[in-house]
């Protein structure tokens, strides 16, 4: 059986892979933090879009508000409206009855 001989390991050949792999880590970090920048980018718009967002929800809530005004302004005409209707119906009778007995 034939022995392969090992290969040997330089200070040179091991500076070399390192220098290798730190920059290649080094490419990476770059890449990374190019990408954080656009996402920071991103949220950013998001963030504005969102204060954009907030300031329909404000006029939507004050329109309700007023919406909410105009019906309770509506309910009260509508409750003075039945008490005078009802108070007319109730006095009619009452003169009804009256002249009814009245005649007798």
């Amino acid at each position: 059986m034939a022995v392969m001989e090992r290969e040997r390991w330089t200070d040179e050949r091991i500076d070399e892979r390192f220098n290798r792999v730190d920059a290649d880590i080094g490419g990476l970090r770059t890449e990374m933090r190019k990408g954080f920048d656009r996402i920071d980018k991103r949220f950013d718009q998001i963030d504005k879009r969102f204060d954009q967002i907030d300031k329909r929800f404000e006029r939507v809530d004050k329109r309700f508000e007023r919406v909410d005004d105009k019906f309770d302004a509506m309910q009260r005409n509508m409750t003075t409206w039945f008490i005078a209707l009802f108070s007319t119906i109730l006095a009619s009778l009452i003169t009804g009855v009256f002249a009814v007995a009245s005649l007798t």
